[in-house]
């Protein structure tokens, strides 16, 4: 019997032989080599054991291509699609509270989120290093399907590259997202206003903190561990009892100071935060010391900044503290008229100085 009749193939038994049969593929290999790359069965296999084993859902199963999704079905939960994509390439790969997998899922996640969007679909596609060990890609793969599905996404479509040995740093995870976005809902920079509140959901520079203290290049000891985690259950409760958010972003890369930079010069207004407000760890306060780090410059990867109408401040507040992402919210600043483009630190002593974009690379290979 020809199982590659499309005939045939349209008889649902036969639809399930073919898929068991394909599900079977197991890989041998104890590390990556160029024949897992190289398009044939070994590339195959690859994706089987490791990849289809793990994401299966009923999209991904169908190995096209692409995914097809279908449009009235998106069209009941918003007007309009969010979408996104991110690349990863952190060092080391695992690291205190959290790895590139889990990074990965939870960052794009995150990026869809501060739109309003509800995420839904995700991507992956893997460059991998000739030599990477499969029990390591194993780990990975397995941190990303249990993120995704903790966050109720689904990863649908993907890709698979090796290069030769020393051209990739073991891993490297580019993700991208589709989510929609409710009706009513219009989050963007250029809303903010002079007297909106800025509030963010916690501790910065934890993520940052705990990459550098992993990579073991420096004689120093700490138990902190990385804020990664899906912001969009806590995105869904602001917009519950305040669906008029100006704006909203995560600080990863340059932390809090870049996004609030950004914002200035997207909306041509100044901001101006209060150090006493701003909830840093003290071990966190103490590396920077140590190494001349700004911790408002700190990658984060759990933290969100939400500017709002001052009148509607202290609800969305209240409702942040009631989600486990967000108990330890506070406002930490507010949107001034002028002058426009500039943020500034009111600090503990009452002066004021500037906090400018980030200039360099403060903490390479965080994300």
């Amino acid at each position: 019997m020809d199982l590659s009749s499309s005939n045939q193939l349209q008889n649902p038994l036969l639809q399930k032989i073919a898929q068991t049969k394909r599900r079977q593929s197991k890989i041998r290999d104890s590390h990556i080599n160029l024949s897992h790359g190289s398009g044939g069965k070994a590339m195959r296999d690859l994706i089987d054991d490791v990849f289809i084993q793990s994401f299966d859902n009923p999209i991904l199963s169908q190995l096209e291509d692409q995914a097809s999704f279908n449009l009235a079905n998106l069209l009941q939960q918003g007007d309009r699609l969010a979408f996104t994509t991110d690349s990863y390439v952190v060092d080391p790969l695992f690291f205190p509270g959290s790895d590139i997998g889990e990074l990965a899922i939870n960052g794009t996640i995150n990026d869809l989120a501060v739109s309003g969007a509800k995420p839904l679909y995700l991507t992956c596609s893997v460059i991998l290093e000739e030599g990477l060990p499969l029990e390591t890609l194993r780990r990975v793969v397995a941190s990303m399907q249990a993120a995704a599905k903790n966050a109720g996404v689904q990863i649908v479509t993907g890709d698979t590259k090796v290069v030769h040995r020393g051209a990739a740093d073991k891993l490297f995870i580019n993700t991208a997202g589709i989510g929609v976005i409710p009706t009513g809902v219009n989050i963007s920079a250029h809303n903010i206003q002079p007297g909106d509140a800025i509030i963010i959901n916690g501790e910065l520079g934890n993520h940052g903190t705990a990459i550098l203290i992993a990579r073991g290049e420096l004689a120093l000891e700490t138990d902190i561990q990385s804020d990664c985690q899906p912001l969009h259950s806590l995105v869904a409760t602001i917009l519950n009892v305040c669906p008029e958010i100006h704006a909203m972003r995560d600080a990863t890369r340059g932390g809090l100071a870049t996004v609030l930079n950004e914002f200035a010069l997207t909306s041509n207004v100044g901001i101006r935060l209060h150090e006493e407000s701003i909830p840093i760890r003290e071990e966190v306060k103490g590396v920077c010391e140590i190494l001349g780090l700004e911790p408002l410059y700190l990658a984060n990867e759990g933290k969100l900044v939400v500017v709002v109408k001052q009148d509607n401040a202290d609800k969305v507040l209240a409702a942040m503290k009631t989600h486990p992402a967000g108990k330890d919210s506070c406002i930490v600043g507010e949107v001034i008229a002028s002058p426009p483009g500039v943020v500034f630190l009111k600090t503990t002593f009452g002066a004021e100085r500037i906090v400018d974009m980030l200039v360099g690379d403060q903490l390479p290979r965080i994300c």
